[in-house]
């Protein structure tokens, strides 16, 4: 039995990246070994077992044959008579495709530390075209490495083209590449994930409601969102933006009509989802504020008294958006705020106003106190 580190992993650890789980792979082994250490099953297609002490994930060695089309077309063989190489030979791209030994050797059958030196995302085999998930992978590995230079080899830029054309990339469901998705929007460039779906024309097969957005070609299958576009995303990231807001920058240049559409399809967290329809809801409100009246028509629209955070993350989307607010306006509206949250209802019911004119009254002395704001 030989165990050894693989996958995400040693490629961070390489890269000097933090590390948030480490997968191992057993060779030479069988199940009943495993549960005879101590280790504990995983429920699943193949045996997966977690560590007695560490409770970390320990796989046995497979190989995989392609039988069926789709994501999970494979029949899976595992063993004691797998090896190293052909467990790797299965991942998608050579940087995942190493492994290191319990005396700290790197195993690298397919040239994987020499493109994470230079930068390059290949596949590992030919089958790589096998699996469609392998796409999405590929093009969120791209969003996340994006700093520091990574690009698609030529031939692993082709082999996806091909994926695309094929039909299979609709095999997969849509929770799975929301999930992709997801974790390519919370990645420091998330434009290369939509740029490399674009460019391999998946972008249209996945998400048909971005290719409104125009694009620097702007026909064919090369549609998709446009340079401006992309950069405000990779700039909603630089700043430190959280993924729902980082949706919203990015969904803010369809209609609301479409982008309810991709929501509707894709079911993002709620939370995320929430930010785009409230941009929508109440973006037409936020560039109308001028005095204290017309912001507290935007209070009410993001219902900001009970729920400042709702004001803040609008006003940063739409900084990165066609419509930003400058720095005068964006002070106003947060001093106002501050203001007509400490004016309460309490003193006009203690005067024996109630309904209609308690709100109206209410509403007039906050829009008395936001109004200083805006005549500075």
């Amino acid at each position: 039995m030989k165990i050894y580190l693989v996958g995400g992993a040693l490629r961070d650890e390489l890269l000097d990246l933090p590390v948030v789980e480490r997968d191992w792979v057993v060779v030479g082994a069988t199940q009943a070994e495993m549960l005879n250490l101590g280790y504990r099953p995983v429920e699943g297609d193949f045996p997966v077992f977690l560590h007695p002490d560490t409770h970390e994930e320990y796989a046995l060695a497979r190989r995989e044959l392609k039988i069926a089309p789709g994501h999970r077309g494979f029949q899976v063989e595992f063993g004691p008579d797998v090896t190293l190489e052909e467990d790797l030979a299965r991942r998608d791209l050579t940087i995942n495709a190493m492994a290191r030994d319990g005396q700290g050797g790197i195993v690298d059958p397919y040239g994987g530390r020499d493109d994470l030196d230079n930068g390059r995302l290949r596949h590992v085999t030919p089958a790589f075209v096998e699996d469609p998930l392998r796409l999405l992978r590929v093009a969120r590995f791209a969003a996340k490495l994006g700093r520091w230079g990574f690009r698609l080899a030529h031939g692993t830029h082709r082999l996806m083209e091909e994926m695309a054309a094929s039909g299979e990339l609709q095999t997969l469901s849509q929770e799975r590449v929301w999930r992709e998705t997801a974790k390519a929007l919370a990645a420091d460039t998330p434009s290369r994930y939509f740029d490399v779906l674009r460019r391999c024309g998946a972008l249209v097969e996945l998400f048909p409601e971005l290719t409104s957005l125009g694009s620097s070609s702007g026909h064919g299958e090369d549609r998709g969102p446009d340079d401006k576009v992309l950069i405000r995303l990779d700039r909603s990231a630089a700043s430190g933006y959280d993924p729902g807001l980082r949706l919203a920058v990015l969904l803010a240049h369809v209609e609301p009509a479409v982008a309810e559409r991709l929501l509707r399809r894709m079911s993002p967290r709620r939370a995320d989802a929430d930010w785009v329809r409230l941009y929508h809801q109440c973006s037409a409100v936020l560039t109308k504020v001028s005095n204290g009246a017309s912001f507290m028509d935007l209070v009410e629209c993001c219902d900001a008294l009970r729920r400042p955070k709702r004001l803040e993350g609008l006003v940063r989307i739409a900084q990165l958006t066609d419509r930003p607010l400058d720095e005068p306006l964006r002070s106003a509206i947060a001093d106002a705020l501050d203001a007509v949250g400490g004016i309460q209802a309490t003193q006009w019911i203690a005067a024996g106003l109630r309904g209609a004119e308690l709100g109206e009254t209410l509403r007039k002395a906050r829009v008395e106190a936001a109004q200083r704001y805006f005549e500075k």
